[in-house]
């Protein structure tokens, strides 16, 4: 339970990470909703790859050159979970033309996509198994 509780409570903290540098993405350069999707998801998978590595998975203490090849794996398993959370995103917005609902969708996104995610990274990326 205690597991489930922190890849959640880290879940929310990438979303937030992903919304903010979305939004300060469109205050530096406006009407760049393509760019601020792609700043954001950089920083959510930043902010969330080290949380888990660290916290979930147990694998902070590992040379670099295997840091560099974990951290392109989970970039890997995330990619067809980005298609989900950027769908999400993508259709609220064009359905509601709201930024509210824009980040709603986000945030739905995200949180399906990081169910799919944490199976992918357990299978795939942070195995016991020398990369």
């Amino acid at each position: 339970m205690k597991l489930v509780f922190l890849y959640s409570f880290f879940a929310v903290i990438a979303t937030i990470s992903n919304i903010l540098a979305q939004q300060l993405t469109l205050l530096i350069v406006a009407n760049s909703f393509a760019l601020a999707l792609v700043v954001g998801t950089g920083a959510g998978l930043i902010v969330k790859f080290l949380l888990d590595r660290r916290y979930i998975f147990n694998a902070a203490n590992r040379p670099v050159s295997q840091d560099s090849k974990q951290f392109i794996a989970y970039t890997l398993t995330g990619v067809a979970t980005t298609a989900i959370f950027w769908g999400m995103e993508i259709g609220f917005d064009k359905a509601f033309d709201s930024l509210t609902a824009r980040y709603f969708g986000a945030a739905l996104g995200l949180g399906v996509g990081y169910v799919i995610k944490y199976q992918l990274d357990k299978r795939f990326v942070f195995t016991n198994r020398e990369l």
